[in-house]
């Protein structure tokens, strides 16, 4: 059956349907928020018995099993796991520690007038919550890239939430991945109610510092609703992904990288850019074909035909352009000169160039972290990274005379706004006769 996917030309669209293609949110709606915080509340509230019936309730454990895996349990799916899924799992972290190690943020001293000290320090934080999809899947990947970073970032405490499946047991490749890693707290409870217990604490899980992760709209919805309280990555909404083409791209290479992205769920969003009519029509044939060797066509045809659209434009700088409106989680560069072209893409999550760079090597192996910015916030974000775990403080340190130096830019600045002791605090340390002590 052929996929039936929307095709809009850019050239032949108003302003305000073309402001309708590039509107979406990573932030559900707001009957979903609503709920979302009660769930949060009642975890608050209720604490381990709240937690477990929510669990029930909504999936991610049951009341009567445990909330912490047991250090036995983890270390007994890391046993039983394949040698080849423990070898890509080591590869995989491997590489992301590689990457993330690079990103460690470096201490700043800056002296911008003589006398006048001024320095940026960076320090991990202390206890952080590793949100990882579970119940009915498995995503080991997710757990590398959120814990690896903390690791890398020198924060001491991680702890792992993951939803149980029906049996009541969290994915052993997920145990097996924290086993890898050396992370021995891991709690058996998803969705919002996990970010509940990782906000607010309960009974057997202290709270954190800050919460990341990719999660289902539940998920975002509690890590908007708890924000303030506890530090979050950023909002995450479906997957999407644009893959930009030309003439010369190789159509079986741009339909598996559509496909590739649609099958993560029927809400992902994937859309073909071109200037090539008919390389877009040559795509969407080879689509139907690559479509029927998939175990998971149901969700990526809804995908497709829900949320997938072909994107024709003028030239290749409006491709370029709207894409760049667009701001997508992926970019997949397949043009002639995509090495170039990438450099134009300046709004998205992560760019992958080239027909050797499938966007699956940037979800398993290249390092490089695949939790990013949706909802066109890739503009403003970016991926996960290393710097995420930690926070950055001013360190402030005048000499007496870079204190006169300054003198009469706080006082005309503090006169000026009407703020007297601003100047007073000034006047008092160069009018003191007492000796100056150096530190």
């Amino acid at each position: 059956m052929t996929v039936s996917i929307d095709i809009i030309d850019l050239a032949q669209i108003s302003s305000d349907d073309r402001d309708r293609l590039l509107t979406r949110s990573a932030v559900p709606d707001e009957s979903v928020r609503i709920q979302a915080a009660a769930i949060v509340k009642q975890v608050r509230d209720g604490g381990d018995a709240a937690l477990r019936l929510l669990n029930e309730r909504y999936g991610g454990g049951s009341p009567s099993g445990a909330l912490a895996v047991s250090e036995a349990e983890i270390a007994d799916a890391y046993a039983q796991a394949s040698p080849e899924l423990i070898a890509a799992l080591e590869a995989a972290a491997g590489a992301v520690r590689s990457v993330h190690t690079q990103q460690l943020p470096k201490d700043q001293l800056i002296e911008p007038t003589p006398g006048v000290v001024v320095s940026r320090r960076w320090t991990p934080m202390r206890r952080v919550g590793v949100y990882v999809p579970g119940g009915g899947a498995t995503y080991p990947s997710s757990l590398l890239m959120g814990a690896i970073p903390a690791q890398v970032a020198g924060v001491s405490e991680i702890v792992v939430v993951c939803p149980a499946s029906s049996s009541g047991t969290v994915d052993a490749a997920v145990l097996a991945a924290c086993h890898m890693l050396g992370i021995t707290e891991v709690y058996a409870t998803g969705g919002a109610q996990a970010i509940g217990a990782l906000t607010y604490g309960t009974e057997t899980i202290r709270r954190v510092d800050k919460i990341v992760g990719p999660g289902g709209m539940w998920v975002t919805a509690a890590k908007l609703a708890v924000y303030g309280t506890v530090g979050i990555d950023l909002p995450a909404g479906p997957s999407e992904a644009a893959v930009i083409v030309d003439a010369t791209s190789d159509p079986a290479i741009a339909a598996a990288d559509l496909l590739c992205q649609a099958e993560h769920g029927p809400d992902s969003i994937v859309m073909l850019v071109t200037d090539d009519p008919g390389t877009a029509r040559a795509v969407l044939t080879e689509v139907d074909v690559q479509l029927a060797r998939l175990d998971r066509q149901d969700i990526v045809r809804s995908a497709l035909e829900d949320h997938g659209m072909v994107v024709i434009a003028p030239d290749r700088a409006e491709a370029l352009a709207f894409t760049n409106e667009w701001a997508p989680e992926h970019v997949s560069i397949l043009t002639e000169s995509a090495r170039t072209d990438a450099e134009e893409v300046t709004a998205a999550g992560s760019v992958f160039v080239g027909r050797w760079t499938p966007e699956s090597a940037g979800d398993y192996a290249t390092g490089a972290n695949h939790v990013l910015p949706t909802g066109g916030l890739a503009g403003a974000y970016g991926p996960l990274s290393t710097e995420d775990f930690g926070s950055w403080r001013q360190v402030q340190e005048l000499t007496r005379e870079g204190l006169e130096r300054l003198a009469p830019t706080i006082k005309t600045l503090a006169d000026s706004e009407g703020l007297g002791a601003h100047a007073a605090c000034v006047d008092v340390r160069l009018t003191t006769t007492l000796k100056e002590v150096t530190p």
